[in-house]
């Protein structure tokens, strides 16, 4: 801000035409002052429209059509509802609702989401920086002896700064003053300059490979944060799926201990009734009482592994603990083990396309190629320096302000130059540089080996927990089986109570044998496209690209769409239905 510091009053008045520069030179000030106050409301509304403008281009440049990017919700967070009073209702929430809610209340998201919009803030800085730069300011003065005044001044300069891609830095600028000598009693005296610098590096420094390298670097980054923020929304998608799956997996395995305490409690009653008729040993009947209170046991145990789990749910999506929310249950119900591409997916064609596509891995790529820049760039800061400059100065003429006698302009022209001399700085930078090269390029290499085992693991994975939960579903249909027909035994006196209670208990641990095998397959399922980075995500949920099955040698024959719209609903579900592949939350 500008401070002016008006001299006495003269009652002596100047004439028009000294008056003139006066109100020139305050409205000059006038206008400075202005433009260069803004509110913080006004810039922070200035950096959010450049900021999500960058943002939405280099999504949708690298990803496709994502939407509007927003650092903070438009609305209430639904925590922020909750807490506020609000209800959930009793309308099921499958998994694109969840998708939903943790992307809007977790903390990790936030911090994730965070990091993309500074990086964007970086590249707008570095464009300013690239671009025309003003600046103004000004000064006033007063000056006198003792208790009299002898002269006040005031000076105001707008200066305009580029730097062209070749090196050369271009600074223009306007000064106006104004000057008054008060002893005298004359008026304001109004004089201006215009100055013009031009200043060319033809050695260290020239060209548009070391100007632009700032602005080169911010635009990587912000590709680099842009990949990086879409692999966290893949990976924290996968890991909603992995936390509802499992929450459903116990809530199912709670199904099976209430159905099992049920059963036993049935065969408690049967055979203390039969006992006391003397039908049967009492024996039998404590059997069968025994295992009842193991039952009821495991039963109360796996509630409360139930509310534990729920509450741990809670705390990864950011709502307040004490929220109940209803999860759908048909979400459990509509996975499926079958995946014709996962029997005859070819193990090479995976590590290849996750090599080719993987977003981290391009990344380092990526930046490998930046260490050797920098080892260019280090190279270049050991040459000499020689630089080209010439520059102008034209005084206007005295209170004309912005008439100028082109005639008494006066112009350098010249050259300067640094020897490379006693270069250690330089010296020691250029060798670090190229062990960073070395450095990075081992990292790459050894994240590259990296990806190729764990794709490979990611398949065998995915293949053995598909064969398991084949066994597993055969292994129910025995025990279901094994139940039914020891229960006729019983009635008939050809099997014990025993028996029939290692059959229930049997069938107990195959349903549940086969409800984590095929939460496991179905994960791994998931985990294995995200290796090869062939998920995608949107506000429609979790979906395959179609591109990429087409590279793994699905082609028209892979029925393995991960989300489906089912019949008569709108939630998304893993199944194995055909439906478009590009699916997401934001």
């Amino acid at each position: 801000m500008i401070e002016i510091t008006s001299p006495p009053v003269d009652l002596r008045r100047p004439s028009r035409a000294r008056a003139i520069p006066v109100f020139s030179g305050l409205g000059l000030f006038a206008t400075l002052l202005l433009a260069g106050c803004q509110s913080p409301d006004s810039l922070v509304a200035d950096a959010d429209e450049e900021a999500y403008q960058i943002l939405d281009e280099r999504r949708a440049e690298l990803f496709g059509d994502q939407g509007k990017f927003r650092l903070e919700p438009e609305k209430a967070t639904l925590r922020q509802r909750i807490l506020g009073g609000e209800t959930l209702g009793e309308t099921p929430v499958g998994l694109v609702e969840l998708l939903g809610i943790a992307s809007e209340n977790s903390r990790t998201y936030q911090t994730e989401r965070e990091s993309l919009y500074l990086a964007a803030l970086d590249l707008s800085l570095e464009r300013w920086r690239m671009s025309w730069l003003v600046s103004a300011g000004g000064a006033s003065d007063l000056s006198g002896t003792g208790n009299s005044n002898t002269s006040a001044s005031a000076s105001a300069d707008l200066g305009l700064t580029h730097v062209l891609g070749s090196g050369a830095r271009i600074v223009t600028s306007i000064g106006t003053s104004l000057l008054r000598f008060v002893s005298t009693g004359d008026g304001w005296t109004l004089s201006n300059d215009l100055s013009l610098t031009i200043t060319q590096p033809l050695l260290r420094g020239a060209g548009r490979r070391v100007t632009l390298e700032p602005l080169t670097q911010a635009e990587r980054s912000m590709v680099y944060q842009a990949r990086s923020f879409e692999r966290f929304r893949r990976e924290y998608s996968v890991d909603v799926a992995g936390r509802l799956y499992s929450l459903l997996q116990t809530m199912d395995e709670l199904d099976n201990q209430r159905r099992n305490y049920k059963n036993l409690v049935s065969l408690r009653q049967r055979n203390e009734a039969m006992a006391a008729a003397g039908r049967l040993s009492r024996i039998e009947a404590d059997q069968a009482m025994q295992d009842e209170l193991r039952s009821e046991n495991q039963l109360i145990a796996q509630e409360a592994l139930l509310e534990s789990r729920t509450d741990n749910l809670m705390l990864f999506l950011g709502l307040p603990i004490t929220a109940s929310l209803p999860l759908d249950r048909s979400e459990f119900e509509r996975l499926s083990g079958d995946d014709k591409l996962i029997i005859s997916l070819d193990l090479d064609r995976a590590v290849d396309l996750a090599l080719a596509q993987r977003l981290d891995f391009l990344t380092s790529l990526d930046q490998l190629e930046d260490t050797l820049r920098r080892e260019l760039l280090a190279e270049d800061a050991t040459r000499a320096g020689l630089d080209l400059q010439a520059s102008l100065l034209a005084p206007s003429a005295t209170d004309q302000a912005l008439k100028y006698d082109w005639r008494t302009t006066g112009w350098s022209l010249g050259f300067s130059f640094d020897l490379p001399w006693d270069q250690i700085p330089e010296r020691n930078a250029l060798r670090s540089a190229q062990i960073s090269v070395d450095a990075r390029r081992r990292a790459v290499e050894a994240e590259a080996d990296g990806i190729v085992v764990e794709v490979r693991n990611a398949v065998r994975q995915t293949r053995n927990a598909y064969q398991t939960w084949n066994l597993q579903a055969g292994a129910v249909v025995l025990a279901e089986r094994r139940v039914e027909s020891s229960d006729l035994n019983l009635e008939n006196g050809k099997a014990s109570t025993r028996d029939v209670l290692d059959a229930e208990e049997d069938l107990r641990q195959a349903l549940n044998s086969r409800s984590a095998a095929l939460v496991d397959y179905s994960l791994s399922r998931l985990g294995l496209y995200l290796d090869v980075e062939a998920l995608r995500v949107d506000e429609d949920g979790i979906g395959l690209d179609p591109e990429s099955l087409v590279k793994l040698g699905a082609g028209q024959e892979a029925d393995v769409e991960v989300v489906e719209q089912p019949e008569g609903g709108s939630d998304p579900v893993l199944d194995d239905s055909e439906a478009p592949a590009e699916q997401a939350f934001r």
